[in-house]
């Protein structure tokens, strides 16, 4: 079992990896996008590769300890959410690098508007997916349901951005491509805080041995 144990701590050390490098990429695409810089963007799209190969390679750990090592029990659910949490790290880094391909298309156009509510989102998406990793790493089923409440937080700016860039358009139709563009960003990063929130539901499965799905947290 000890054994067993050494192979579990090396996957949670792996994906904590992975996870940092994330974090970096939204950090990164979201400067980029406000310094109009696409050296930065770039770099954040190269980034991208770097984190399939990590999903890739803790995947196949993960496939290697279930049929060699046979867990069972809380090792058994460590192990499959692993993989489902690489999955879903995975596709955040996916939105890290539509966000900088969006900002390279919009680095060398005028600015429909300051930029102050998507990267006021981005920064409440990014410590949404630490405080998930956190909570995993701990077995902290408190903070996976705290995560998940502050979903509602990033909800509530998607649609404000929305309706603020919408009287862009309206008032006048050339900023209609920038505008929907920035539209864009801000539904990449929903879909971040979303995915921070199955990382979060499945760390609170692990810690509790109970399905935290559909804010079911809301009925207790």
């Amino acid at each position: 079992m000890a054994k067993l144990e050494d192979e579990i701590s090396k996957l949670k050390k792996m994906l904590f990896e992975m996870a940092t490098s994330i974090e970096e990429m939204i950090a990164k695409s979201i400067k980029a996008l406000k310094d109009s810089n696409m050296i930065m963007a770039e770099e954040v799209i190269k980034s991208d590769a770097k984190i399939n190969r990590m999903e890739i390679e803790i995947d196949e750990q993960c496939i290697r300890i279930l049929a060699l090592q046979h867990p069972e029990a809380e090792d058994l659910r460590t192990v499959t959410m692993i993989m489902k949490i690489n999955s879903e790290l995975e596709r955040i880094g996916d939105h890290a690098a539509n966000i900088a391909e969006k900002a390279i298309y919009l680095a060398d156009k005028l600015p429909v508007k300051p930029l102050i509510d998507i990267p006021r989102m981005a920064d409440k998406a990014i410590e949404m997916l630490q405080e998930s990793l956190d909570a995993f790493v701990n077995k902290d089923a408190e903070l996976a349901v705290a995560v998940c409440k502050k979903d509602d937080e990033v909800d509530a700016l998607e649609p404000q951005i929305v309706r603020e860039l919408i009287t862009y358009m309206i008032s006048d139709p050339q900023t209609i491509d920038r505008a929907l563009t920035l539209i864009l960003i801000a539904r990449d990063i929903e879909r971040v805080a979303d995915l921070a929130t199955n990382i979060a539901e499945d760390t609170y499965y692990i810690a509790s041995g109970k399905t935290l799905k559909h804010h079911a947290f809301e009925q207790d």
